[in-house]
């Protein structure tokens, strides 16, 4: 290809493995309940900012160490040190956004060497999360808003952007993306997708020839 792509990744499920608001709900005690609420959120049965201010009321009165324990904890999926290499291979670059935490992803995104990453902000006062968030939530339409601001910020047209995700607050900025690529996704989202891939993120990688 002609052109340096961007690449735009959802953070949960998708770089990596694990759900960390249910990594952090396992410590405050309400993982089941959350994942319920994610899994109706993800699969477009709910308002994204809804389910994520029920979700994170529950997760009131937990210690801050929590979200050192849930870094500690995700995994990363396969292929993707290889997708973000390819892609910084070719002069491109790679971004995470995310209805999750910052808290978690700013870590990752250092380990990972991102060149772009945004999400959720959980509060904390006193060593403590409240149960409230800070800030504008991270939902479909903010997602859709970062690729197209990061592809005018590297200066890389969006026929040469890339977005991939698992769940419904993905499926606008898979729209607006030249290709959009489900990954492991949830039946609307391989039905709405371009292309879908399981399991292993350097699948991406020969879909790039594809970009113009």
């Amino acid at each position: 290809m002609s052109v340096a792509p961007l690449i735009v990744l959802d953070c949960d499920s998708t770089t990596i493995q694990d759900e960390v608001i249910e990594l952090i709900a396992e410590v405050a005690g309400t993982r089941d309940q959350v994942a319920e609420v994610t899994e109706r959120a993800m699969r477009g049965e709910l308002d994204f900012a809804e389910s994520l201010t029920e979700r994170v009321a529950t997760l009131a009165g937990t210690p801050e160490s929590v979200f050192a324990d849930a870094y500690g904890r995700i995994r990363r999926s396969p292929g993707i040190r290889e997708l973000i290499a390819h892609v910084h291979g070719l002069g491109g670059k790679v971004a995470v956004v995310s209805g999750g935490f910052h808290e978690v992803l700013d870590p990752l995104a250092a380990d990972l060497g991102l060149d772009f990453w945004r999400a959720n902000r959980l509060e904390v006062v006193d060593g403590q999360l409240t149960g409230r968030t800070v800030g504008p939530i991270i939902d479909a339409a903010a997602k859709a808003a970062a690729l197209t601001e990061w592809a005018e910020e590297a200066g890389i047209p969006l026929t040469a952007t890339v977005a991939i995700g698992d769940g419904a607050n993905d499926l606008e900025m898979m729209r607006i993306a030249a290709l959009g690529v489900s990954y492991n996704g949830k039946p609307l989202v391989r039905e709405r997708a371009d292309v879908a891939i399981e399991d292993d993120l350097a699948r991406v990688i020969p879909l790039l020839d594809r970009l113009g």
